[in-house]
């Protein structure tokens, strides 16, 4: 079933245009719109191929997806095309949080702009956290201790990459790496790379090409599955403690060095 109908009216409203001022834009008559939007003729390829580049959409997402259920341009730029990526609403039109769960986690690197796929992720609502758009991503292993393997963290996504802060966690999903959770240092300026760091420091840093980096959600929050024993506590006061000596006397060496 084709939605090219429906999709060009509502693309068009999202622009706030006309049919004429979709016309111009399109450099195409008025009436080939209306007619276009009333389901009376099919688009042509050419006009097709202006429709996407108009709006940076792929042609097989206007052609097979409902863009109705998005209410603004909720979309995002994957190599100069942007996917649709609804803000999903309850009935009370608050937003919920899609949850990518463990099963279907290394599956997501093959459906993050699936729209279809991101459909059938369960979903909940979280009241508290601040306005944008948030996922849940499961956890595995223990490189981001106390951060235990099968926890859960809740990002909001970052579509502008100059918005990265040295220092904070983020999951981000890369092309040979897949889907991962570690602390980041933007060189992008530098070398055009993330330093991704493991909080467990028996796991060494790498660099990822930021052309690598398919999408990048910032820590909101946590949800842990399990809960902590009185000794993982001891354990994880004794690491924060080293980690921050280890900062505080890299600051201290590189005063002295001044």
């Amino acid at each position: 079933m084709s939605f090219i109908s429906k999709n060009i009216k509502h693309l068009r409203g999202l622009k706030k245009l006309s049919q004429e001022g979709l016309s111009e834009e399109l450099k195409v008559s008025r009436s080939r719109i209306g007619s276009y939007e009333e389901s009376r003729s099919a688009p042509t390829i050419e006009f097709l191929i202006k429709l996407s580049d108009y709006f940076k959409i792929p042609i097989d997402i206007l052609l097979r997806n409902d863009l109705t259920k998005a209410k603004d341009f909720s979309f995002i730029e994957l190599n100069n095309q942007r996917v649709l990526f609804p803000i999903a609403v309850d009935s009370d039109n608050e937003n919920l949080i899609e949850v990518v769960p463990v099963k279907a986690s290394a599956g997501y690197l093959s459906g993050y702009d699936d729209p279809e796929y991101i459909e059938q992720l369960q979903k909940i609502k979280l009241p508290f956290l601040p306005t944008g758009k948030h996922r849940a991503f499961p956890i595995k292993g223990d490189s981001m201790l106390p951060m235990k393997d099968g926890s859960f963290v809740i990002g909001r996504f970052v579509e502008n990459r100059s918005e990265i802060q040295s220092g904070k966690t983020y999951v981000l999903v890369t092309l040979n790496d897949g889907m991962v959770y570690k602390r980041v240092i933007n060189n992008i300026d530098f070398n055009g790379e993330l330093f991704l760091i493991s909080d467990n420091k028996t796991y060494n840093g790498y660099s990822v090409p930021i052309n690598e980096v398919l999408e990048i959600w910032e820590f909101t929050c946590s949800i842990n599955t399990q809960e902590y024993t009185e000794e993982e506590l001891k354990i994880s006061s004794i690491l924060g403690m080293f980690n921050e000596l280890g900062v505080e006397l890299k600051a201290l060496e590189k005063s002295l060095k001044q």
